[in-house]
């Protein structure tokens, strides 16, 4: 439409217009606090078993237990404001925005990419390639290695915490040519302020703070993981996969895990 003005939300890279008042999501919060929250009591989350089975992969699931926790408060604290811009070249679109001090790049990754989490089967019961285009990955349920993971809700995630062991991932794209996607569609870079977990919705913004040093910084958590592997099946008892560059900042590359507390931001428009 003539006059039409369009911006990106900044949240989840999706178009929307001047007159629309801002994305879905985010409307929906605005109603009576900034960005991202919703001011009710929200009871005790856990998620519900899904029994089922898919013909794209034929096996049947098994349903894992969740531990996170969303705290039963009033939301309060800290609200961040978040200032972005979009650069436009001939071949991609980059959200840059920035939250307090920390900088923030987004860039979709061509869907021909592989996954950084290649153990990923499907994704809201579709290959994850076609879950990524269609834009269902949020907080789809989805199945790692024949087990299925249902993530909390967007009202629950607005006031979870949790403390627990942090590990960080993807050194091996740093030795490699080529690029890599994650869980919802974006460029894995290792060097950002990135992080993957299990039940958040993707993509939403976490602090993140190293309980031995005291560092603590804001995260995009855009990715799945961590999960059980054969060579070490207690890493899926860790609560968040942090980039190389998030574990640069909070002190542990070479420890490779710390014990950490996370939970979710307050955001507001600039």
């Amino acid at each position: 439409m003539e006059g039409q003005r369009y911006t990106r939300c900044p949240s989840c890279f999706q178009p929307v217009s001047s007159s629309e008042g801002g994305c879905e999501h985010l409307r929906t919060s605005r109603l009576a606090l900034p960005l991202l929250l919703l001011p009710i009591l929200l009871a005790l989350a856990s998620c519900s078993v899904i029994e089922t089975s898919f013909s794209a992969i034929k096996t049947t699931f098994s349903a894992v237990k969740t531990s996170y926790r969303a705290v039963k408060k009033t939301v309060k604290g800290t609200i961040w404001v978040v200032r972005g811009t979009y650069h436009f070249t001939k071949e991609t679109t980059k959200l840059v925005y920035h939250i307090g001090k920390f900088t923030f790049e987004v860039v979709r990754a061509p869907l021909d990419y592989p996954l950084i989490r290649n153990d990923i089967q499907t994704i809201d019961g579709l290959p994850v390639k076609e879950a990524i285009r269609l834009g269902r990955v949020k907080n789809a349920p989805y199945t790692v290695n024949g087990h299925h993971y249902v993530p909390m809700t967007l009202a629950s995630a607005q006031t979870y915490e949790e403390t627990g062991l942090a590990s960080w991932y993807g050194e091996e794209t740093r030795r490699q040519s080529g690029g890599y996607m994650t869980a919802n569609g974006e460029l894995f870079n290792p060097s950002a302020l990135t992080a993957a977990h299990k039940y958040l919705p993707l993509p939403i913004h976490v602090q993140v703070t190293n309980l031995e040093n005291g560092k603590s910084i804001i995260v995009r958590v855009n990715d799945r993981g961590p999960f059980p592997s054969q060579h070490n099946p207690d890493s899926g008892k860790r609560i968040i996969d942090l980039s190389r560059g998030a574990a640069e900042q909070l002190g542990f590359v070479e420890q490779g895990v710390a014990k950490v507390h996370v939970e979710t931001i307050q955001l507001e428009e600039a």
